[in-house]
């Protein structure tokens, strides 16, 4: 009875909470609601504003606000209360947690050169915020525990060890490091119609990743496949590929 409610569970989700990403249209299944995603992410705010060193650099903070005010009017999401924090820290990165809330760290400024570039950079996380990858995330978890349950009780006690380690392996490698690769494909796409969108010239975003390529070349990194990033030049191959029509948005936007 059990195993049966636990299968009837899954398939209630699988059909009934599917959605799609803006503007690639990709079907997404997503279990956590709206109102839950913003509430996660005013929470690990509030925990990252008291536990890490927020700089008061009034230059990258007016540059950050700047930028990403203009990112945030093109993805016309009202109901997102967007805020936009530096940290103080030499990583080379940003990011952006469910409902809006983006960190961008001071490394990052040793790239970013201009508001062209860092648009290329906060669009990838302002599109990360409305595209819900957040949520997806949390749902294919929550999701892939109902299917490790459902196993576990299709095989009974005597497999449960070797169960569970195949299902952390597999889910790793089969699931959820694609899809974070996934995630962040779709977010270079749309950060890149956003920024376009907004005034910014989607065709820096080359040159922008060629840097942080050239950067990275120094750096020991996992093979692909065992990455939640692509590659640099797979992301700059796919950039290569939507750039037509950013341009056209971009040129749209200039009108």
């Amino acid at each position: 009875m059990i195993l049966r409610s636990l299968i009837l569970t899954a398939l209630i989700f699988v059909f009934t909470a599917c959605s799609h990403s803006p503007y690639t249209g990709r079907k997404q299944l997503i279990l956590v609601s709206p109102s839950q995603e913003m509430q996660m992410g005013l929470q690990a705010e509030r925990q990252i504003l008291t536990h890490q060193p927020i700089s008061h650099n009034p230059r990258l903070n007016a540059m950050v606000r700047n930028v990403g005010a203009r990112i945030a009017r093109a993805a016309n999401k009202p109901n997102y209360h967007w805020e936009f924090h530096v940290i103080n820290s030499n990583q080379v990165n940003a990011f952006c947690l469910p409902g809006g809330k983006i960190f961008v760290y001071t490394g990052l400024f040793k790239v970013v050169k201009n508001e062209n570039e860092l648009a290329i950079v906060l669009g990838h996380e302002v599109a990360h915020a409305i595209a819900r990858h957040g949520a997806e995330r949390v749902s294919m978890m929550e999701l892939g525990d109902i299917a490790k349950q459902v196993a576990q009780r299709a095989a009974g006690p005597k497999y449960q060890n070797m169960i569970n380690q195949a299902y952390g392996i597999g889910a790793n490698y089969g699931i959820f490091l694609p899809y974070s690769r996934k995630f962040e494909y779709e977010a270079d796409e749309i950060g890149l119609y956003l920024a376009a969108k907004a005034g910014y010239d989607p065709r820096v975003a080359i040159e922008f990743w060629n840097k942080m390529r050239q950067m990275s070349q120094s750096m020991r990194k996992p093979p692909e496949f065992a990455s939640t990033h692509p590659s640099d030049i797979h992301r700059i191959q796919r950039l290569q590929a939507i750039m037509p029509r950013a341009v056209a948005i971009y040129n749209q936007s200039r009108r």
